[in-house]
Order: structure tokens, then sequence, then C-alpha cells
């Protein structure tokens, strides 16, 4: 599944896609809480966007929320027959997101981004921290769409900007917000060829 996506978005194309949205942001907010780089991987800090009153706030979090009891750290969270209304939604402000073939290292690397758009963002969720856990998001996975499908059997949620809001204050039901996208919706190209 998707652990590792990147983060390119500039500040000002941030501010006038939500401006086109009509999505406030808090005035005190700057370049420096969405933080760019190439490769946000598991553990990662990595910002989210999530509601806060009437605006739509940044705040940097750990990429995975902690294990509960055995295993390792959740970082995709299956979103099928789940309901999200008392959860802490968020969105994964991403400029493309990685999925990876093979069975040897380095394996194969593909770049999926959403087809007009600066930002493919992600449906998520996020927790508090808890003792010496961070604030941390995970991201919610789905059947994959048309795109994905020949690459991997699973794909992220991938949300259109005018279903931003409509996640992050649940006003459409989840069914019509946590499925794949229609084919075409999604550019992908290999980045890297691994060891088949």
């Amino acid at each position: 599944m998707c652990n590792a996506y990147e983060q390119h978005l500039r500040w000002a194309e941030y501010c006038k896609m939500m401006q086109d949205l009509a999505l406030d942001i808090p005035t005190q907010q700057t370049e420096l809480d969405l933080p760019q780089a190439d490769d946000i991987k598991i553990n990662d800090r990595g910002p989210v966007m999530r509601a806060a009153g009437n605006v739509i706030e940044l705040a940097v979090m750990n990429f995975s929320l902690p294990p509960s009891g055995r295993g390792g750290p959740v970082f995709n969270f299956r979103s099928e027959g789940r309901r999200f209304a008392n959860s802490n939604r968020c969105i994964i402000p991403a400029s493309a997101f990685f999925e990876f073939t093979g069975k040897k290292y380095p394996k194969t690397k593909h770049r999926f981004t959403l087809k007009g758009s600066p930002i493919t963002a992600i449906a998520g969720i996020w927790r508090e921290g808890q003792g010496n856990h961070p604030p941390s998001f995970a991201m919610l996975t789905t059947q994959p769409g048309p795109d994905v499908e020949p690459i991997h059997k699973r794909q992220v949620v991938v949300l259109r900007p005018q279903d931003w809001s409509a996640w992050l204050h649940l006003t459409k039901p989840e069914s019509e917000l946590l499925r794949p996208l229609a084919a075409g919706s999604l550019d992908v190209e290999t980045v890297r060829r691994g060891k088949d």
C-alpha cells in the first residue's frame, strides 16, 4: 500500500486553491505550515488539512498512527464498512503518491497525480498525541480504481477539490466520498525501474 508521498505544493498555489473553493484558512498560517518534501515516508512528519471551526488549518503531524497492540504503525486504514462521523477527519495535501511493484529492492516506483489539480488530496484520519507519541495521521484506502488496479490491489482515497469540505465536515455520505475515481482521473508514470 501507499507508504510514501511527495509534497511540493507552493504556498501561493495552496492559498489560491483554498480561495477558489471558498475555504478559509487561519490568518496566522504561512508557508512554514506547508513544508515541501520529495519523499514523506512512514514516521516522517507531514502537513494535514483539518477543520478548526469555520477555517481549514494546516497542522504538521506524524505519518502513521501508533500501533494498538501487536504489529507496526498504521499508515493505511481501510475505509469500507466504516463510519467516520466520530473520527478526526483530515486531508493529506500531496503533489503525488507512490505505489511500488516487484519483489526485490529497489522496487519499481510508480507516481500518481490527480489530473488538472496541483493537489492530490488524500482522505485521512488523525489522532491527538498520547504519551510519547505525537499527533499522527493515516491515509484511508479503498478498492483500486481503473488507474491504480493494474499496479496495486488497493489504493488511497483521492478526493476531488469540490469534495474537500464535504469530507472535513462530513456533509455528504461516506460512500460518495470514499471511493476510487473514474478511469482517467489519475496520471501515472514510472519514476524508477526496480529489480524484477
